[in-house]
């Protein structure tokens, strides 16, 4: 079995579901409202378990309520948290989550404890590979690259500044178009992979700026984002522990993204490895 050490965020999610996201200074009424899992690190961890991996996932929450909640699916699936850190004073972290009609979301996260996750506390053990975000301390993110063995994928996501020796020790390095453009063509200078993602109209991989593949997602009723962007990054991962072919390791994880589209919440609609084979399948008729 394929072993994925995740170095990452935890997040309770609130989530309005409402007919339109708000425009600057516009309320909006009628939302329903739901509580879910999230976070970068904690979606990552339970979607790669999902996909038959044996996952730890090391970061950091409170010591408050919102602690059990948020690792609750995490816990039940099996994923080893004995790398999460509780701090006595940060609250566990939260994301606001608006979602329309149709799927498209805006996210505001208050990252709490998740800001405290220290390289100085990474206890990495050796494993098959790291996946790492950066909804944490962007030191902790270069630590965790420096002392990992084997395969590391970084999200970029959210955007922000990187050591160079961090990006150029990435296997696989995953943007969506706005996290591309931050970055600029600094990204194609890298030894590794590139993954681009589109939403809805697919994704590209690349090496030194050549497009090597390309793939599009199967046409599903989209009702929530929140998640597909982390389904993708585990499943790109695993095809290519796999040695799927890149196209085919592609195809696989805009069929991961798909599913968690097709469903409300971050964690919950992760999806295991039948359902994105069922789709392909069902895709190719």
């Amino acid at each position: 079995m394929t072993r994925i050490t995740v170095v990452g965020s935890v997040n309770l999610d609130f989530v309005a579901t409402a007919s339109h996201l708000p425009a600057p200074g516009e309320t909006v009424t009628g939302a329903s409202l739901a509580r879910h899992p999230g976070g970068k690190g904690a979606n990552q961890a339970l979607a790669a378990r999902r996909l038959g991996a044996e996952v730890s996932l090391v970061g950091c929450i409170g010591a408050d309520s919102l602690a059990d909640e948020a690792l609750a699916l995490l816990r039940a699936e099996g994923v080893d948290l004995s790398g999460c850190a509780i701090h006595p004073a940060a609250p566990t972290g939260v994301a606001q989550i608006a979602v329309a009609t149709g799927g498209e979301n805006q996210i505001v996260v208050a990252s709490g404890a998740n800001m405290e996750a220290r390289p100085e506390n990474l206890p990495l053990a050796s494993q098959d590979a790291l996946i790492c975000q950066l909804e944490i301390p962007v030191e902790t993110v270069a630590r965790a690259v420096a002392l990992a063995a084997g395969f590391v994928c970084l999200n970029l996501a959210p955007a922000a500044p990187v050591p160079t020796e961090t990006l150029a020790r990435a296997d696989l390095i995953v943007v969506n178009e706005t996290e591309a453009a931050f970055y600029g063509q600094a990204l194609h200078a890298l030894p590794g992979l590139v993954a681009v993602t589109r939403g809805a109209r697919g994704a590209g991989l690349y090496r030194r700026g050549e497009l090597i593949a390309s793939a599009a997602p199967p046409p599903v009723e989209a009702v929530d984002a929140t998640g597909a962007g982390d389904a993708f990054v585990a499943a790109l991962t695993l095809a290519l522990l796999e040695h799927r072919p890149p196209e085919a390791a592609l195809t696989f994880a805009c069929a991961a993204g798909a599913v968690a589209a097709t469903r409300v919440g971050a964690q919950p609609s992760l999806p295991g490895r039948a359902e994105i084979e069922a789709l392909l399948r069902e895709f190719r008729r």
